[in-house]
């Protein structure tokens, strides 16, 4: 039995991330599983060094933009997103990690992100989308 009140204290409630507006011009906010896929974009999507106050939190998953796409690549980049979750998201078990490249977009690796909220028997995904850019010779 989930009890909800709990669950939001455990994960907790704020702005929404990207910050958002409702429509009677309040602050947007989330809670529960979507807050944490957005802690998780966050930082999956921030370099460290960009907060001046914890300048090693996020991933260094911008490394490998111009990397393009091999077996290699999604390896570490497996290795980077798991490292960074399990150090910066401590509300979730990161469960598994698998990269591929989207058929129909060949500078798009999809970042398929299984995982659990901490106490919770739920699996849950998360897709997250990272753009690379392609070598001048796959054009």
């Amino acid at each position: 039995m989930r009890f909800p009140l709990l669950h939001d204290e455990f994960v907790g409630r704020g702005w929404s991330f990207p910050l958002d507006f409702t429509v009677n011009g309040t602050v947007a906010t989330a809670s529960g599983p979507r807050k944490l896929e957005q802690a998780m974009a966050l930082v999956l999507n921030t370099y460290p060094g960009e907060r001046p106050f914890r300048p090693k939190f996020g991933s260094r998953l911008r490394d490998f933009t111009f990397e393009g796409a091999s077996v290699e690549v999604f390896a570490a980049v497996e290795s980077e997103v798991r490292s960074a979750l399990d150090l910066w998201e401590p509300r979730v078990t990161v469960e598994d990690v698998t990269v591929r490249a989207d058929l129909d977009q060949p500078s798009l690796l999809l970042i398929d992100i299984t995982y659990r909220i901490k106490g919770e028997n739920d699996e849950r995904n998360l897709v997250h989308p990272f753009y690379t850019i392609p070598d001048e010779g796959d054009y």
